[in-house]
């Protein structure tokens, strides 16, 4: 997937991400969402920071953050983010929102990064566990996977405590 990813042009990722983003504005879970939980983008994810932007004003946007700034901790929490306000350096150097956790009763919709996905919604991570963690505590979340058309495989390897995509858009 890595080596895929480096032949994918920069011209190249902002067209397939913008294919990804108008799948999920057409979504009628993204339509009726209120609350959306994304994720701030590493540079082999699809780009969310201009659709994070985009959609602040009109949707509550949640970003997430490990409870332990050290990165030690197993559990994922969400917060607000607000664009007027800078976000702080966080655990694996992931960029997070300051601010109070929200329950997760509260997200309608969340928008799941992957390393790869198959058909089916497996979805393969970093190997860390955080979004199976925290989705299995909250299965009631309407999960979307999405990525790159090259990350959208035939079959991913997965176990029981693995948590599959309600859908899986790509680009």
């Amino acid at each position: 997937m890595r080596e895929a990813g480096k032949r994918l042009g920069e011209a190249q990722q902002r067209e397939a991400a913008a294919r990804v983003w108008v799948k999920v504005e057409r979504l009628p879970e993204f339509v009726a969402a209120r609350t959306v939980a994304l994720y701030w983008s590493l540079p082999d994810e699809v780009p969310t920071h201009e659709f994070i932007h985009k959609w602040a004003e009109r949707k509550r946007i949640l970003l997430p953050a490990c409870c332990d700034q050290t990165g030690e901790s197993e559990k994922l929490i969400f917060r607000i983010f607000d664009p007027a306000e800078a976000l702080i350096p966080g655990a694996f150097g992931i960029p997070e929102c300051r601010g109070d956790e929200v329950d997760p009763v509260e997200i309608d919709l969340m928008i799941v990064p992957g390393a790869a996905f198959d058909r089916t919604g497996n979805r393969l991570g970093r190997g860390k566990g955080f979004y199976d963690r925290f989705l299995s505590m909250h299965p009631n979340i309407y999960k979307t996977g999405v990525c790159f058309d090259y990350q959208l495989v035939e079959k991913v390897p997965a176990e029981a405590h693995d948590v599959r995509m309600n859908t899986v858009i790509s680009g």
